[in-house]
């Protein structure tokens, strides 16, 4: 799978032509390698690439306002049409009150559904 980086962006516009589904993921995500070898495996009619956010002073942190990752965005003609951003796994207590659900974090199964239909 292709790694991109901040180099192949302007900005938000990604310097390239086509239809491109990019996980925007960090080696040091525990959520992020789970989705990863999902989307890998994913049969999707898109190509696909890691927007590689390991580094957390890489620009991508902030030009596409990442607060979480794993956050799945589809690209068409360089420009972001779609986007799921990873849930936050969050404590019983605050599940409680509302907050999310402890056992729902990053993404899933249903995300790669939710692409495929937005394709």
């Amino acid at each position: 799978m292709e790694r991109l980086t901040a180099a192949d962006f302007d900005g938000t516009k990604l310097s390239r032509d086509g239809t491109l589904a990019v996980t925007f993921s960090a080696k040091w995500c525990p959520y992020c390698r789970d989705f990863m070898a999902e989307f890998k495996t994913a049969e999707l009619s898109v190509e696909k690439a890691m927007g590689d956010v390991t580094d957390e002073e890489s620009a991508l942190w902030d030009d596409f306002e990442l607060e979480v990752v794993p956050t799945l965005v589809l690209f068409r003609d360089g420009v972001a049409v779609w986007r799921r951003d990873g849930r936050r796994k969050v404590g019983p207590i605050a599940a409680l009150r509302g907050r999310g659900s402890w056992r729902n974090a990053g993404l899933n199964a249903a995300d790669i559904d939710a692409l495929r239909a937005a394709l």
